[in-house]
């Protein structure tokens, strides 16, 4: 196996860092990194999208005219938090993940 680690040059490394594929991100799921996970309160809730537009990981699903609310993807949620921060109605709030 060293041998073969020699003969590789950096040319041979894999690019990191880079999407190579355009929505490849659903193939991969990442929800079992998070530490807290967003709940929603549906009474708070004003349904203005943000956190369906800021999810940097498209988390979120519209649910179109059958539901009114954004509803997370816990297979793709990663805990960041950025839709907590986002909403202005302070609707969503994160909690610790339980085992």
């Amino acid at each position: 196996m060293a041998k073969i680690e020699a003969l590789m040059s950096w040319k041979d490394i894999p690019l990191g860092c880079y999407v190579l594929e355009a929505g490849s991100t659903m193939d991969y799921k990442t929800g079992d990194w998070r530490s807290q996970r967003p709940i929603l309160d549906r009474e708070k809730c004003t349904y203005c999208g943000l956190c369906y537009i800021y999810c940097p990981d498209g988390a979120y699903k519209d649910m179109g005219s059958e539901e009114k609310y954004y509803l997370v993807d816990l297979d793709y949620c990663k805990g960041c938090g950025i839709c907590a921060y986002e909403c202005p109605a302070d609707a969503i709030e994160m909690l610790e993940e339980e085992v």
